[in-house]
């Protein structure tokens, strides 16, 4: 049996390296491993790739071979190895699911998702711990996460880190919530294992594949309020082969809300729309081999609306497009993924929507990324990890840039005891645009009883500077260092009958803050400051089933101080006081909702001298489904039912009370 074809070995000399690999003894023998030959290929690999010759050069070619050959022997060797079938459902974030016990990771499934708007700024607004600054309802949409800024939260698309590396955040008015099976909010440092960005939190979108036979469709309609327009359509179809998950959105609204307490005042110019199809698609080549594709494309155009005093006449277009091939092999030890991602954005930004002149920017990225788990014993869990990321970014003020990143990670996670397990992790980049620092982590969990746990995770993280940063016509700066964070962090958890209760504390150091500071004339990024923040989160979940009554309650709570380390002063736009709650009622087919949200006073200055007042708002909501079989759903929401005149940003007022009315099909 030939382990691998000679045609993909391109030396030019005959070896003894191509020789063992056509070698006619096999890596299995009566269908089992033959573990000496196995055991022994590995060492001599690394002592006999010198056969090549002395020159730097040909080491270097010898190098690549060699690894390029390591990592096919990798794949050949899962792949023809007896092996235990994969699991029902195939999730598309294995750290995510495997590496984060020892930290605060909070899921929204498809129900939670399907009672809120469509927009991810919305879901997360009132049912977690994250505050959002939005520009008015629709624009643009920025994240506090443990009082840190949208630059420091990481946006994780099936395990890729998706932020821009234009401005180096994402806009979460620009994801459509519908088109993932499952969002999860995970606080703290995710650095390590997602890259930059990931210091105070990282939001995670997943489309989960399952291989259990199936074949269901579901349409979503909404119309509401200021002539606002959704529509959803989902396919989900799976055999024991194959597994497909489609959906497409549209959202649209005129957006022309009036301004509560002025006179004829209305949010003018703020008209939006966007369209978004997201494909994922999984084929089962043997119980050991599966093929996964993650396609996504989102464009929309939104009118950047003015304030109560300023109007504008602006317009903003953008497209982006993520695609991501994925192989995975997996036997009773190793699960081998291989990774081809390519990930686009472009924008165009029009002073006035009625001129034709712009301007533009665009990145394109390709990541390629390797990860090897190795289930060492029952209690042993190593996993490494390499990729490489090249970036190509073009702009009206950037100009034409390139940038590479490789990078090295290794995992390492031990059941010690029953009730006590741990994890630490190194992380290394490899690139001469920035200097990286060595990252790492540590964290443990012990499970005292059935009913209560803690949790310790300390870490470092950082974030990279941008395009924007780096190369800004006549601004930017080739010197920056990536921002560094230090944090570490104890939480709890009980659970007694219906209820499950969780506390954390965390403290949080960040170091050569990037901030852009005027310079005579100009603004210019720079490496200013250190921001000290520390604070604590709670959650809290209860549901109950009486008969045909069903009642569901949770609510988190976050309590933040942010201080710029000079000034001693809470950060601008990081609210010392957020909370949000939910109670959900059930009877038979019918089921009423009623969200609860309040942000504390924020400040918007630096010094402290201007404040924007604290705000209470709440939803609430009816559905009757109609169905026999839970396939035909009327559902209407009031939002903003008391009519609160609140602002996240200075002079941008968020509508009052509107109204939704939903129908939902499903065949």
């Amino acid at each position: 049996m030939k382990i691998i074809n000679p045609k993909i070995l391109s030396c030019s000399r005959n070896c003894k390296l191509q020789r063992l690999l056509l070698s006619p003894k096999p890596l299995l023998q009566n269908g089992k491993v033959n573990i000496r030959t196995q055991a022994r290929r590995p060492a001599f690999f690394l002592n006999e790739y010198r056969i090549f010759g002395k020159k730097d050069s040909e080491r270097m070619t010898a190098k690549k071979l060699f690894l390029g050959v390591l990592f096919l022997m990798c794949q050949v060797v899962l792949a023809q190895q007896d092996s235990i079938a994969l699991k029902e459902v195939l999730v598309s974030d294995y750290q995510l699911k495997h590496f984060s016990d020892a930290q605060s990771v909070q899921k929204l499934n498809d129900t939670i998702i399907g009672r809120n708007q469509s927009s991810l700024t919305s879901l997360l607004n009132y049912n977690s711990v994250v505050y959002f600054k939005e520009n008015g309802l629709g624009m643009v949409s920025s994240p506090s996460f443990r009082g840190t800024t949208a630059q420091q939260t990481a946006v994780i698309w099936n395990g890729i880190n998706i932020n821009s590396q234009l401005n180096g955040q994402t806009d979460f008015n620009t994801i459509t919530t519908r088109d993932f099976s499952e969002i999860s909010v995970k606080s703290g440092g995710g650095s390590i294992i997602y890259g930059s960005s990931a210091i105070g939190g990282s939001i995670h979108l997943n489309n989960d594949l399952s291989f259990k036979k199936r074949f269901e469709n579901e349409i979503r309609l909404n119309y509401g309020s200021f002539n606002t327009f959704g529509g959803n359509y989902k396919l989900a179809a799976a055999d024991a082969k194959t597994s497909v998950n489609l959906s497409i959105s549209r959202n649209s609204s005129d957006n022309d809300y009036e301004y509560l307490n002025t006179t004829n005042l209305r949010n003018e110019n703020g008209q939006f729309y966007n369209t978004s199809v997201n494909l994922a698609f999984g084929y089962k080549l043997n119980k050991a081999n599966v093929l996964k594709l993650y396609s996504q494309v989102f464009e929309s155009e939104r009118h950047f609306s003015g304030t109560l005093v300023s109007p504008s006449r602006s317009k903003y277009q953008d497209l982006n497009t993520r695609n991501l091939l994925e192989w995975t092999a997996s036997n009773q030890t190793l699960i081998s993924t291989a990774k081809v991602a390519f990930l686009s954005e472009k924008y165009k930004y029009f002073g006035d929507f009625d001129s034709d002149h712009f301007e533009t920017s665009k990145a394109e990225t390709v990541i390629a990324k390797y990860d090897l788990n190795w289930k060492i014993s029952p209690t042993i869990n190593l996993n490494g990890i390499v990729d490489y990321t090249k970036t190509k970014g073009i702009g009206s003020n950037i100009g034409d840039e390139t940038r590479n990143v490789a990078s090295a990670v290794l995992l390492f996670k031990h059941q010690l005891l029953q009730q006590l397990e741990y994890d630490f992790s190194i992380r290394k980049e490899f690139t001469n645009a920035y200097q990286s620092p060595v990252l790492f982590g540590f964290g443990t969990k012990f499970t005292a009883s059935k009913h209560y746990n803690i949790k310790l995770n300390v870490s470092r993280n950082f974030r990279i500077p941008t395009f924007n940063d780096l190369y800004w016509q006549g601004a930017g700066n080739p010197d920056l260092k990536p921002e560094s964070s230090y944090q570490g962090e104890i939480g709890q958890e009980v659970t007694f009958g219906n209820f499950t209760i969780s506390a954390t504390a965390y403290y949080m150091k960040i170091e050569n803050l990037l901030r852009w500071m005027p310079n005579g004339n100009i603004w210019v990024p720079e490496n200013v400051g250190k921001v000290n923040s520390y604070g604590a989160e709670g959650f809290l979940n209860f549901h109950k089933k009486i008969g045909a009554h069903f009642i569901e309650f949770h609510s988190t709570y976050a309590y933040t101080i942010s201080e710029n380390e000079l000034l001693k002063k809470q950060l601008a736009y990081v609210p010392y006081h957020k909370f949000n709650a939910e109670l959900v009622y059930s009877f038979r087919k019918l089921t009423f909702n009623y969200q609860y949200l309040f942000n504390g006073q924020i400040f918007t200055l630096a010094d402290e001298s201007d404040v924007l007042k604290a705000y209470q708002v709440s939803n609430a909501g009816i559905d009757c489904d109609f169905g026999s079989k839970n396939n035909y759903k009327i559902g209407f929401q009031a939002l903003n039912i008391w009519n609160e005149n609140y602002q996240s940003m200075p002079q941008r007022p968020l509508p009052g009370r509107n109204y939704m009315i939903n129908l939902t099909l499903k065949f």
